[in-house]
């Protein structure tokens, strides 16, 4: 074979070989856009399959449902919690008189008086519905308005709680607290309280703020 043959043969395989090598470029630029071009389409699927149609929302807050229901088990139901107390403040500041009036409160916009009670407005009796043993306390705040005598104020509530307040001489707004309680078993007694005092405590002032009349069950 002479040189121009050989050249000829070499210049043949030499542009078998480009377009080979142009082929095999061209086919896996394809391969990888399609595969690219799958993923996409297989990404939107999964999105379009977690999304609900439009116009077709899930129910309001159903994930929080079981949450709040978990919450709810461990946490005490504050209309179950209420329920079991009373207090009651007082509505007189004067010490002149036998029977202590008492009104429901309003703490946090919830009624003070449990439905585990009974309260009489017009006698200010109070009675708890469940017979037990009950934590009855009394809070009693006084000041005075002007050059005060000392002397003695007594509150029993029927024969379960007596609180003496002894209230010193004194000429200035000092308070003078007292917190008195007790624990007795009651069953279905109307609670009333009465006011003794000695004479000469005109110028005494029950302060209607952090005075009050309260209980609830321990048992």
């Amino acid at each position: 074979m002479d040189q121009e043959s050989l050249q000829t043969s070499e210049r043949r395989r030499g542009s078998c070989l480009d377009a080979f090598l142009v082929a095999s470029v061209v086919f896996l630029f394809v391969t990888v856009a399609a595969v690219a071009a799958g993923g996409v389409v297989a990404v939107m699927r999964l999105q379009s399959g977690l999304q609900p149609p439009s116009g077709l929302q899930p129910p309001s807050g159903s994930f929080m449902l079981d949450t709040s229901k978990t919450a709810i088990r461990g946490s005490p139901d504050k209309t179950y919690t209420m329920q079991k107390f009373v207090y009651l403040d007082a509505i007189s500041s004067e010490l002149d008189k036998p029977l202590m009036q008492w009104a429901p409160g309003n703490k946090a916009a919830l009624n003070s008086v449990g439905s585990n009670y009974f309260f009489d407005e017009k006698q200010h009796s109070l009675k708890a519905k469940q017979a037990g043993a009950y934590f009855i306390y009394i809070d009693l705040n006084f000041t005075c308005t002007y050059k005060c005598s000392a002397g003695l104020l007594r509150l029993s509530v029927v024969d379960m709680l007596t609180c003496e307040v002894r209230l010193p001489e004194m000429a200035d707004l000092t308070p003078v607290t007292r917190k008195c309680w007790t624990v007795r078993q009651l069953n279905g007694q109307e609670l009333v309280t009465r006011m003794t005092f000695s004479v000469g405590l005109e110028n005494w002032k029950l302060e209607l703020i952090g005075s009050g009349f309260g209980m609830f069950p321990v048992d």
